[in-house]
């Protein structure tokens, strides 16, 4: 009877010391996992402040081309000729179609060249962005027009004032000509007012990496 109560006692002593060592290695290696975690987690938080920095960064610098570009053109804005807009990653200047184009043509009228040609000198500075110029149009049918539709025409209007900012001095590489036609309405077509503000030619200015970025194709 001893000599089993000893057996016993051995076995337990045996069995605790196996317990205590795995546990030991065991906590060991939660300690190494939760030092990894946390260096994970750190080098996260890092990369998270550098792109807040880089993002204020670039909305303070989007402001201050946004506040110039104002300035710039503040007597056309005033004039109502154009207005300039601020996104957040882009700036945008929409002419009104009928100061630059007669209905249903695509060329420039005399006093639209002098406003246009103030534009494109504000344009030349900003060489970090790509200028996509965009031709809208309201959606009534044309007619009495060398065009077939209006997005036709909203695409010739938008090659032609690419052309003349090429002209002026703006670097055609950076520049882009879309037209959208009747499909990207501001205002309702079913007024005068309406339709008056849907007609527009939009020029937009995309910061460079992320036009490049959105032109990459997927892998």
């Amino acid at each position: 009877m001893r000599r089993h109560r000893a057996t016993v006692v051995v076995i337990a002593a045996v069995a605790s010391m196996a317990i205590g060592c795995v546990s030991t290695g065991t906590y060991e290696k939660m300690e190494t996992e939760k030092n990894l975690q946390i260096g994970t987690l750190h080098e996260k938080l890092s990369a998270c402040e550098q792109q807040k920095d880089s993002l204020q960064n670039t909305s303070q610098q989007t402001q201050k081309q946004y506040e110039a570009l104002a300035q710039n053109l503040s007597q056309e804005v005033e004039k109502g000729q154009l207005q300039v807009k601020q996104y957040r990653n882009m700036l945008s200047v929409e002419l009104a179609e009928q100061i630059f184009f007669a209905s249903g043509s695509a060329t420039l009228k005399a006093d639209g060249k002098d406003v246009l040609k103030k534009v494109g000198e504000a344009l030349k500075g900003y060489e970090n962005k790509i200028i996509r110029v965009v031709g809208h149009t309201d959606n009534v049918p044309i007619s009495k027009s060398p065009f077939a539709s209006n997005w036709d025409l909203s695409v010739a209007r938008a090659t032609t004032v690419v052309r003349f900012l090429q002209e002026v001095g703006v670097p055609p590489e950076r520049m882009i000509a879309a037209g959208r036609g009747e499909y990207d309405p501001v205002a309702t077509n079913d007024t005068p007012e309406g339709r008056q503000k849907n007609r527009r030619i939009e020029i937009m200015l995309v910061d460079k990496s992320l036009a490049d970025e959105l032109a990459r194709p997927e892998k």
